[in-house]
């Protein structure tokens, strides 16, 4: 697939007194054009902070290299001009708190106007037309007097809604959705997903779905990119990530998600947390979590292994996961339940 975005070797340390912390460690990922991907994992694990500092939004304190590519163009230490040009116009980015997004002196069309007159030079009716248009397009009822509303006289779902309509106003190329569904319902949030998925389709452009629920992840995208500590540990076309997880760490993930269908099990949750980035173990992260972990594993940081094109991952193990009917005798690969692909209602894993 021809990429879009490029991101390679990317590095991010934050200044902490008279030491540097990294908390980015080396990532390598691509976004095809129209295509969605995913990035999955547990809170710390870098999934924001990548997009972050792709899009030179983190502060000044932070130390960033590598390379990001975006439809040809050097983003990384661009200067200001050319990255206000791209922010809001080739890419935008919806959070999951939209409170905290939205300005709550501002009403609704206010916000959605300055947008379309910053990024696509629309002023007045013209601008007004085409806010109640947007409005109309993310499925927010009566969207003429919406648009006089403030953000507190909007439901949660309708204000992730109206940041929706804002991310659009610029007709990006590039959506990026943050955990654009932590704070809401079931009902609202297969609403919201269903939403990004037919613009999406509609338009053609590319979508990142930045996400700790993997049942979201499994049904709205194309690849899925699975970090941990500031690494990427694997990548792979979603259905194989699901059917034939990896990495420990992966198949730990799948086990921690309820099965909707057929008797009802304790869920196995991960032993531990991921580890804070200035307190990294000397070899793998996530190897005081990992039953399968062996003594090479905290000596030495694994090497990643290209199982294809589309396929890589990074353990000692992966040669186990290889083939999950006929393990290797010395691995016994941990139960994976089957990810239901008709509902949203999975559990959220602890963020």
């Amino acid at each position: 697939m021809d990429p879009f975005v490029e991101i390679r070797n990317l590095t991010v340390d934050f200044a902490q007194g008279d030491r540097s912390i990294r908390a980015l460690h080396g990532i390598d990922l691509s976004v095809g054009r129209g295509e969605a991907l995913g990035l999955v994992g547990e809170s710390g694990s870098g999934k924001s902070v990548t997009w972050l500092a792709a899009l030179g939004l983190l502060p000044g304190k932070a130390r960033i290299a590598g390379s990001v590519m975006l439809d040809g163009q050097q983003l990384l230490h661009a200067p200001r001009r050319v990255l206000d040009g791209i922010r809001g116009r080739k890419v935008a980015m919806i959070f999951q708190d939209p409170s905290s997004s939205l300005n709550p002196v501002l009403r609704i069309g206010r916000q959605i106007t300055e947008a379309l007159g910053l990024h696509r030079g629309l002023k007045g009716a013209v601008a007004t037309a085409e806010a109640r248009r947007l409005l109309d397009r993310v499925g927010i009822a009566n969207a003429p007097r919406r648009l006089n509303d403030y953000s507190h006289e909007l439901s949660g779902g309708m204000n992730q809604r109206a940041m929706i309509a804002m991310a659009l106003a610029g007709e990006p190329d590039l959506l990026i959705a943050d955990e654009p569904t932590t704070a809401l319902d079931a009902t609202v949030q297969a609403q919201i997903l269903t939403l990004l998925q037919d613009i999406r389709r509609d338009s053609g452009m590319s979508m990142v779905l930045i996400s700790h629920d993997l049942g979201v992840v499994a049904e709205n995208v194309d690849r899925v990119c699975v970090m941990y500590a500031g690494r990427l540990v694997e990548e792979a076309p979603s259905g194989r990530v699901f059917d034939r997880p990896r990495h420990p760490y992966t198949r730990g993930l799948l086990a921690a998600l309820p099965v909707l269908e057929g008797p009802r099990r304790r869920l196995v949750a991960i032993p531990g947390t991921v580890p804070e980035p200035w307190n990294l173990p000397r070899g793998c992260a996530f190897a005081p979590r990992c039953a399968e972990a062996e003594e090479s594993c905290h000596r030495t940081m694994p090497p990643q292994v290209s199982i294809d094109l589309n396929e890589r991952v990074q353990c000692f193990h992966a040669r186990y996961h290889v083939d999950p009917v006929h393990p290797a005798p010395d691995a016994v690969p941990a139960s994976v339940p089957h990810v239901a692909a008709s509902g949203h209602a999975v559990a959220v894993i602890a963020q």
